[in-house]
């Protein structure tokens, strides 16, 4: 373990994204990825591919192993670094399997009947056709953020639900079994840097998008994240103004901007004023051009050494794996199973 992470003197915390795809995109990035990149210095970091997560819909088992050393590709080549974080593959680490079943067994049925995401999800194909590990799986989150024992998670604000599951799960095991977990607290990211789908931009930007045009994936080439940019939905109105509600298109690359390059909202309706959408698409697709090639150049590299990568994932996954088994152990205990001998 290096000296960059495992400070006692630095809180815990979790995060994670799934394997569903090939490319994460622009909103996993500046949604995500770049508030991570800087908690890496002011806490000890749990980065996960939730590939178990992955499987409560059909996956196809090559792909999913593509995916996932291409996320953990995308992940560091965006800024997580190996040194300050652990890096990990949910599946490496066996302890969230194995607590999700404990978690499971003190959940209410109509507890876990009330989780939104289940409903919204299982729509698209059928209640009757959903799996069981889709209705379980915010069990399964809760399993994943509990044994790291974390003071924050960093979450959107459509996680929220699944949160308070976390907290109510923890305290009730805390209150029947004794002190075991930390409570933890939602770290909600700002609705500043929700990145909506550049076709329909009531819509955040989702891999599950209705139209490709609308999602810009970092391991895109330069000029489809260009012709994506030229072609975002703008209005008729021809001014150039943040207007959430009556210029959602306009309002969304005003947002994205902002986010890719650190000048304020205000100031790029000031520099734009009086120019027309096109004058805006132009210099916004450069400037998402200047930051995603790099971030995917990176990931290139990264996957043409597959060994390295996964000697790098392995050793996320023992850092996972100290904490995690620990607490698991004293999950155990505190339950009344007999330790396994050795």
């Amino acid at each position: 373990m290096t000296q960059n992470f495992g400070s006692a003197n630095k809180p815990n915390l979790l995060s994670g994204m799934q394997p569903s795809a090939g490319s994460l995109h622009l909103g996993n990035y500046l949604g995500a990825l770049v508030n991570w990149t800087k908690m890496q210095d002011d806490f000890n970091a749990y980065y996960v591919i939730v590939d178990l997560h992955a499987i409560t819909v059909p996956q196809d088992p090559k792909e999913l192993r593509d995916n996932t050393r291409r996320t953990a590709a995308q992940y560091i080549a965006a800024g997580i670094d190996t040194d300050k974080s652990a890096l990990f593959v949910q599946s490496h680490v066996p302890a969230h399997a194995q607590l999700a079943w404990v978690l499971n067994c003190i959940t209410g049925f109509g507890e876990a009947s009330r989780m939104t995401q289940f409903k919204d999800k299982s729509q698209k194909t059928g209640a009757d056709t959903a799996s069981v590990g889709l209705f379980t799986y915010p069990i399964l989150q809760a399993a994943d953020i509990l044994l790291y024992q974390p003071k924050a998670v960093p979450v959107g604000e459509d996680q929220r639900q699944h949160i308070e599951l976390t907290r109510d799960l923890a305290s009730r095991f805390n209150t029947r079994f004794g002190q075991t977990f930390e409570v933890p607290e939602a770290h909600i990211l700002k609705e500043t840097a929700k990145i909506y789908d550049l076709q329909y931009p009531q819509a955040k930007m989702s891999k599950s998008a209705a139209d490709p045009k609308g999602l810009v994936n970092l391991m895109d080439e330069d000029s489809i994240i260009v012709k994506k940019f030229k072609s975002a939905v703008t209005d008729t109105e021809a001014q150039i103004r943040f207007d959430r509600d009556a210029k959602p298109g306009v309002s969304n690359l005003l947002g994205i901007f902002s986010l890719l390059t650190g000048e304020s909202v205000s100031v790029l309706e000031d520099r734009f004023a009086g120019q027309g959408y096109g004058a805006l698409k132009t210099e916004l697709a450069d400037a998402a051009v200047s930051v995603i090639a790099p971030i995917r150049a990176r990931a290139h590299e990264l996957l043409a050494d597959q060994a390295e990568l996964d000697r790098l994932l392995a050793i996320g996954a023992d850092r996972a794996n100290a904490l995690a088994e620990t607490t698991l152990a004293k999950v155990y205990e505190r339950l009344g199973f007999i330790a396994a001998t050795k």
